[in-house]
């Protein structure tokens, strides 16, 4: 069951390879979560040290926040994966100029799961070619509505 995702990344990157890394969360923050908010939007993937971090990922406190948790909506995020797994991503990002951005928040199995892509940046002729296939595509299924209910009846 998807939480938040973050339909920018269509639009904005070339999108390779998906994976998925645990997400090392407070626990006013799963609250905020389960109460759906959370924001994915600005969101990027940092190595640093050879461990994975997500930035940017916004998840506002609840009201009911305990009094002594002192909540910060930016906090950074570990993200949890094998070690192979993320060597093979530092090679990727280092060698080839790919970048890591997130793509959405999950549940799985009662835990929060994050699905991070491989990416490289669209250039802006690649973003407007992907605006106006999506156009065609949405104008094709209304001529196609309109075209089904003129028709004659018999």
């Amino acid at each position: 069951m998807s939480i938040a995702e973050n339909r920018r990344a269509h639009f904005d990157y070339h999108l390779e390879e998906r994976y998925e890394a645990g997400v090392v969360l407070e626990g006013w923050e799963i609250k905020a979560i389960r109460a759906g908010q959370v924001q994915l939007t600005d969101g990027y993937v940092l190595i640093r040290d050879g461990e994975l971090f997500l930035i940017g990922c916004r998840i506002n406190a609840l009201r009911s926040a305990s009094t002594h948790v002192h909540p910060e909506a930016d906090r950074t995020k570990k993200l949890l994966m094998r070690k192979e797994e993320i060597k093979r991503l530092v090679g990727k990002v280092e060698q080839k100029g790919f970048t890591l951005v997130p793509l959405n928040l999950h549940y799985k199995g009662g835990l929060v799961k994050a699905e991070i892509a491989l990416a490289k940046g669209k250039a802006e002729h690649d973003k407007r070619n992907t605006e106006k296939k999506k156009d065609w595509e949405r104008e094709k299924g209304r001529l196609m509505r309109h075209k089904v209910s003129s028709k004659p009846r018999a």
